[in-house]
């Protein structure tokens, strides 16, 4: 039932984004009197779930759901319609019409999306508002990566101010730190001492390289939450609740700290653990399996407090417009590290974006992800390859500033080879998807 639920947010999520997307395409083409000869949700190869001719266009759902598209006559696209190119122009085709409404005609579909994801994240403040965490918040600071450790960062520091400034959500702070200019951050240490610690440059390569997407984490008590079934801390008798106070005689307080014992426990050796429950001091022997114990924490009450902030319908607007474009911007940010090899097999592929929605249907995260990949879709629109709109538009812009047109010839060998480079770039990202599903990484 989970997965189909997932399946089924997934699917209506990009039905909409490919039927608005496609509309940013009709609507001006139908303004300056272009003729429409499909409109398609998804792909019809050989044959359409349904299709139905209203006027001069036929509208239809296909089978394959990759995409979508209008086809658009008198223009070069994935249909490869050569023998309506080998006739003469027409008034009513796409190859007619000035260069400057064939450029609003394939820039609608991407103004759309952007326009899509602003509108959302505007109702979602609206409607829902906005949780956040402020500095005061974290009552026991962060837990620190080692190699954050080397720039002067400790165990329990809280954090106070990012570039200079108080940050509205302090979570964010491992988000920023990846993908935007972080140049310095505050802090005050367990001893009280504050401290302005300056960052390298490149600390976002640096994080992507040693994979410490998280270098701050909340410090949580180290109270156990969930205990696996069939698992070392079950089978010892370890059970939820329990609040755990020494590991071998050594003091826990946090939950970073009895980990990092139970990390450090290389030899996966027996291990002395004090806990208490209900009152009474128990001292439990329990031997770890590669290091893991099968248990997990929660954050309580009294370690985060988490605030809310509701927006009226103006606030809202502003707060839209801010969300889509840092959502815009830390996209593009993190696009740069898909062109290293660790970004290339991190790639993923229809199974991956699926799995980022819950498992229970939720709208506000339905909305929220729609609004990202909204965002996400008009940018890799955008991108100057040949079959995407970003392709077609760079055409028409050398057109203008030239006063030259491309030949039909070199249009259609410019689309069969974006054509293959975006199939091969799927096959790799859904085969990256298919390895990880079966190494049990998704």
């Amino acid at each position: 039932m989970e997965t189909f639920i997932k399946i089924t947010q997934f699917l209506l999520s990009l039905s909409l984004l490919i039927v608005l997307h496609e509309l940013g395409h009709y609507i001006p083409a139908k303004l300056f009197k272009t003729r429409v000869e499909k409109f398609y949700l998804f792909f019809d190869y050989k044959f359409s779930l349904f299709k139905k001719k209203i006027g001069e266009t036929t509208y239809g759902i296909g089978w394959i759901p990759l995409g979508g598209y209008v086809k658009i006559s008198g223009m070069i696209d994935e249909s490869m319609d050569k023998e309506q190119m080998a006739k003469p122009p027409q008034p009513w085709e796409f190859r007619s019409k000035p260069a400057w409404q064939r450029l609003i005609i394939m820039l609608g579909g991407v103004t759309v999306n952007f326009v899509l994801g602003i509108f959302i994240y505007m109702m979602m403040f609206t409607a829902w508002g906005d949780d956040y965490v402020g500095v005061n918040d974290v009552k026991n600071g962060f837990s620190v990566v080692e190699s954050f450790k080397t720039l002067g960062f400790q165990d329990g520091d809280k954090i106070l101010k990012v570039n200079g400034k108080e940050p509205f959500n302090v979570l964010d702070v491992n988000k920023h730190l990846f993908l935007r200019d972080v140049k310095t951050i505050e802090v005050i240490h367990e001893n009280g001492q504050n401290e302005t610690i300056n960052l390298p440059e490149d600390i976002g390569h640096t994080m992507w390289q040693n994979g410490d997407m998280k270098p701050f984490t909340p410090r949580y008590s180290a109270i156990l939450d969930s205990i696996l079934p069939d698992t070392p801390a079950s089978n010892a008798g370890l059970l939820k609740g329990d609040i755990i106070s020494a590991v071998d005689n050594q003091p826990v307080v946090y939950w970073d700290e009895f980990t990092n014992l139970i990390r450090n426990n290389s030899d996966n050796n027996a291990m002395q653990i004090t806990v208490n429950r209900d009152g009474i001091t128990k001292i439990i022997a329990v031997t770890p399996v590669d290091n893991h114990l099968g248990i997990s924490t929660r954050s309580y009450n009294n370690d985060i407090t988490v605030n809310h902030k509701n927006y009226s319908f103006g606030e809202s607007i502003s707060a839209g417009w801010s969300k889509a474009y840092w959502t815009l911007k830390d996209y593009i940010g993190q696009f740069k590290y898909v062109f290293t090899k660790k970004g290339a097999t991190s790639l993923g592929g229809f199974i991956t974006i699926g799995s980022i929605f819950p498992a229970t249907w939720d709208w506000q995260a339905f909305w929220s992800i729609t609004a990202l990949l909204s965002i996400m879709l008009g940018f890799m629109n955008l991108l100057p390859i040949p079959a995407l709109d970003g392709g077609h538009v760079v055409f028409t812009l050398y057109e203008i500033i030239s006063g030259r047109k491309p030949s039909d010839k070199f249009l259609e060998n410019a689309q069969v080879t974006g054509f293959v480079i975006l199939m091969a770039l799927l096959l790799f990202a859904n085969g990256n998807d298919i390895y990880k599903w079966l190494t049990g990484q998704i």
